[in-house]
């Protein structure tokens, strides 16, 4: 990296911030070459740096260096099933993949939400949880092998409503909440999103949510009492109701009390295993992982959150090199920049503001619980995703490309929505602590 590479330009509607974040976790780089010590500069040679952020404090970074592209991603070659064959790719939001090392052989696993045919969204209702697996990130992917549990089902549906009949005393498979349902509005309701799949201390467990057409909306966790096909059970703790407290929220149709937190996700480390729900609650599971362990009201991430707080979606904790990130689904918006401009920022919803694109905003900690940095911008176009890492040690995040709002919904560019989708990502090193999909021009700034 040579010294010009180190001086920022300023854009002119955008100051830019000498350092990563706010709290002490990730170090900005040296401004110039003559300050930097030996070890500073052969640091910089070895990891990327961190990006300046853009100013204010939750304006998004757009640069196409930050977006999902042909040198750094690809879209995983599933298995089709019927459903897939006349688009050629399986429609899917919220791709989530994993690679866990089973009697030592690496698995590599991808789930997420689907849609039944002849609907154009997973909603009002659709069909239940796919489970792919493979050997290798590049595949063969393959459905799991599901046949000797349900000889006459689809290959690879894991979970579903529709499988409510296989309640016996001692052992539910669906609960009521959980169950298909009718209105006048929507005729047939239900629907499951968001599913994650995990092995934790030689099991498999899939945590997921009921979706905002469902009786009650919120997270749940299914337990294998086989492999990674099942068959899957539910959890005793969401026999009655989702994880957490009912609360008002989501669209005007839910059913008063039936919103619960949605989104949940599992993080794992060592032999504790906690329970993470959008956008700031999270809970540590009992030992036997029947349920959460009860509180007075479930504990809070410490986050540095935008002024004013957008809705956000999707949270996953991801630990690498000893560091937390908190990983979130932010919408970025464009709106008129008072000098003539577009500007692009995690915005709520207001007049004169459009969806443009679903980014992966992410901060960092040195724990769990935080307090966490300031939130960047890690991925356009990249949110409700996960992080992983591949059996080669390499860093990974998925995406779908939201196909409902923004970008990726126009018209031109739909058919290439709703993917399962895998980027390469970047770590700035123990000085930068910054994960970013894989960029190509690491030096540049914006201007």
């Amino acid at each position: 990296m040579t010294s010009s590479e180190k001086r920022l330009p300023i854009d002119r509607r955008t100051l830019l911030a000498g350092v990563a974040g706010s709290l002490g976790v990730a170090a900005g780089l040296p401004a110039t070459a003559a300050r930097a010590s030996s070890t500073e500069v052969a640091a910089m040679r070895r990891h990327p740096p961190n990006w300046p952020d853009p100013r204010p404090y939750g304006l998004a970074d757009t640069r196409p260096d930050l977006w999902p592209r042909e040198d750094n991603s690809f879209i995983l070659p599933l298995e089709p099933r019927p459903r897939d064959r006349e688009r050629g790719v399986v429609w899917m939001r919220d791709t989530y993949v994993n690679c866990f090392v089973v009697h030592g052989r690496p698995v590599y696993v991808a789930t997420g939400t689907t849609r039944v045919p002849g609907l154009d969204a997973a909603a009002p209702w659709n069909d239940g949880i796919f489970v792919w697996v493979s050997p290798s990130l590049r595949g063969p992917w393959r459905l799991a092998d599901t046949t000797r549990i349900r000889p006459g089902a689809e290959r690879g549906k894991v979970w579903s409503p529709e499988f409510a009949g296989e309640n016996r005393p001692g052992r539910t498979v669906v609960a009521p909440w959980q169950r298909y349902w009718y209105d006048d509005r929507f005729g047939k309701r239900g629907q499951v999103w968001a599913p994650e799949l995990h092995h934790f201390r030689g099991r498999w467990y899939i945590v997921a949510c009921m979706g905002d057409h469902s009786r009650k909306v919120g997270s749940f966790l299914l337990v294998s009492e086989g492999g990674v096909e099942g068959p899957y059970r539910l959890a005793e703790g969401n026999l009655d109701k989702p994880f957490g407290d009912a609360f008002i929220g989501g669209p005007e149709f839910i059913e008063p009390g039936a919103y619960h937190h949605i989104d949940g996700s599992l993080y794992t480390e060592g032999d504790e295993a906690r329970l993470v729900l959008h956008n700031d609650l999270y809970a540590t599971f009992r030992e036997d992982m029947e349920d959460i362990v009860p509180t007075s009201g479930l504990p809070t991430f410490r986050q540095l959150p935008y002024a004013p707080e957008p809705y956000l979606e999707g949270a996953y904790v991801f630990r690498y090199g000893g560091k937390y990130y908190l990983v979130q689904a932010a919408w970025d918006r464009t709106s008129v920049h008072p000098d003539g401009g577009t500007r692009y920022a995690y915005d709520p919803p207001g007049p004169g503001r459009a969806q443009y694109q679903y980014d992966a905003v992410v901060a960092v900690s040195d724990t769990f619980e935080g307090p966490y940095s300031r939130r960047w911008t890690a991925g356009v176009g990249a949110g409700h995703n996960n992080f992983f890492v591949d059996r080669d040690g390499h860093l990974w995040a998925t995406f779908f490309r939201n196909p409902n709002f923004g970008y990726w919904s126009d018209p031109s560019r739909i058919a290439d929505a709703a993917v399962p989708g895998v980027v390469r990502l970047e770590w700035t090193g123990p000085e930068g602590h910054r994960l970013y999909v894989q960029r190509r021009n690491r030096g540049r700034t914006a201007g």
